[in-house]
């Protein structure tokens, strides 16, 4: 069987990774590279671990978080789907059976806000996972008077911890944000959509979606 270790040490997964971070660095984003990818993985098969689903369903959550953002490295719009595809086609070459790959290539397809929703199990970690990286780490620029609001959002960021209890059935986004960089109100405008899209995949996956911000609950 395929395992997350094989992925990783695949020479066109890490070529495909390292172009798309070229390519948004040249655009400006922040970091979708090793740091954001190895967390979304990690985050999206502790989920389905706690939630006590089989080995093998966590192990493919951890393979599509690796996989989620290789579109980048075609183009930034539509980057889900055409992730998906390739995520598809390699694991195809590395001999993963197709109704594996088939389910990676949902959850990728699938993970973008703007043209996405939970469809499975996976897919909703992996929503979980990748829209709950939000951090100053990500944010690349160096000189902060070239901040857009997505960078001094993410930068305001400090702290973000994901926390899941199986037995009140609730998974928690807990973040501490310097509003000297910005109100909290910035990261709704910028983040609403996400947010919205992160209750609904949790309650595909039967448990509830909360945000603190601030110790204080806003959803």
């Amino acid at each position: 069987m395929i395992t997350l270790e094989d992925v990783i040490q695949n020479k066109e997964v890490e070529a495909l990774i390292q172009g798309a971070q070229k390519q948004l660095d040249g655009l400006g984003y922040t970091e979708h590279s090793h740091r954001h990818i190895s967390i979304v993985s990690q985050r999206a098969g502790g989920i389905l671990e706690t939630l006590g689903f089989p080995k093998r369903t966590i192990e493919l959550a951890k393979i599509a978080g690796y996989l989620h953002d290789i579109g980048n490295c075609v183009n930034r719009v539509d980057h889900a789907h055409s992730g998906a595809i390739l995520a598809y086609n390699i694991l195809k070459d590395m001999g993963m059976p197709v109704e594996e790959r088939t389910e990676i290539m949902m959850a990728i397809g699938n993970h973008d806000e703007n043209t996405g929703t939970a469809v499975s199990d996976i897919s909703a970690a992996l929503i979980l996972a990748d829209k709950s990286d939000v951090h100053r780490d990500r944010v690349l620029k160096q000189n902060l008077s070239t901040f857009d609001i997505h960078d001094k959002v993410n930068y305001a960021v400090t702290d973000a911890d994901l926390t899941i209890d199986s037995k009140e059935k609730r998974i928690v986004l807990k973040l501490t944000i310097d509003t000297k960089i910005c109100p909290v109100l910035d990261y709704f405008e910028i983040f609403m959509d996400r947010t919205m899209m992160s209750k609904y995949a949790a309650k595909y996956l039967n448990i509830w979606f909360e945000l603190l911000i601030n110790n204080t609950r806003l959803l």
